[in-house]
């Protein structure tokens, strides 16, 4: 059997509430999936479908450990988001199907280098260096859908050093969850252990060295990531 030429990469998990790790594989994330939170970054929300970026698996930020402030930015923005993880391969899910690909379900933060990504906006680039840096995607727990079932409302926010930052409902998404698995999964084959990170609501703003950011989801859980 042929050996690795390089040491292995640790693999990534996420922990379970009630015992277990999460293997993780890929990372997708929805852009602009709530109406005021797409209308304070310039856009209209009844113009367009869901949009997806990516992060690398290895961006996630367990157990509410330090957020190095990343480089090449001065303008660092919190995004509280609900978490989706696969449970199950699919291809071409039908929407009335999708919920039955999900195992869990947790808080997330995406943190974006918010100058960056609008320089990237006007030269019409990529993003990967405004979302996809290194712990960019501080995540709680995951709960799992067998114990909370599928949750399609509940108070969504954000705090910074216990200041509200943002407030919202997962009733206020534009595509739900079911949903928002069918359509990605006509352009990739979702497999176990994908997430899915599902837009903020509005409310984003910067972030500073030394600032704790804690974000909750009604029904799901929490994640804390202190900026240092």
């Amino acid at each position: 059997m042929a050996s690795f030429v390089i040491p292995r990469p640790a693999p990534v998990s996420v922990p379970v509430a009630g015992g277990g790790l999460f293997p993780v594989r890929r990372i997708y994330c929805v852009g602009r999936n709530y109406a005021e939170h797409a209308r304070e970054m310039g856009n209209d929300p009844d113009r367009e479908p869901p949009f997806f970026f990516g992060k690398p698996a290895d961006t996630l930020v367990i157990g509410g450990g330090d957020v190095p402030y990343p480089p090449q930015t001065a303008d660092l923005h919190h995004e509280i988001e609900l978490v989706v993880a696969i449970g199950r391969d699919g291809f071409g899910i039908e929407p009335d199907m999708a919920l039955g690909h999900v195992f869990g379900y947790a808080a997330g933060i995406d943190l974006t280098r918010r100058d960056l990504q609008a320089e990237a906006k006007k030269m019409g680039r990529p993003w990967d260096m405004a979302k996809g840096f290194d712990h960019s995607a501080p995540i709680g727990e995951i709960a799992p859908a067998s114990q909370i079932g599928h949750p399609n409302a509940g108070a969504i926010g954000l705090s910074v050093n216990g200041e509200a930052r943002q407030k919202g409902d997962l009733a206020d998404q534009i595509w739900p969850v079911g949903d928002t698995i069918a359509y990605l999964s006509r352009f990739v084959a979702l497999k176990a252990g994908d997430l899915i990170f599902t837009g903020t609501p509005a409310g984003v703003a910067a972030v500073q060295q030394g600032d704790l950011v804690e974000g909750t989801i009604e029904g799901v859980g929490s994640v804390t990531a202190r900026l240092v």
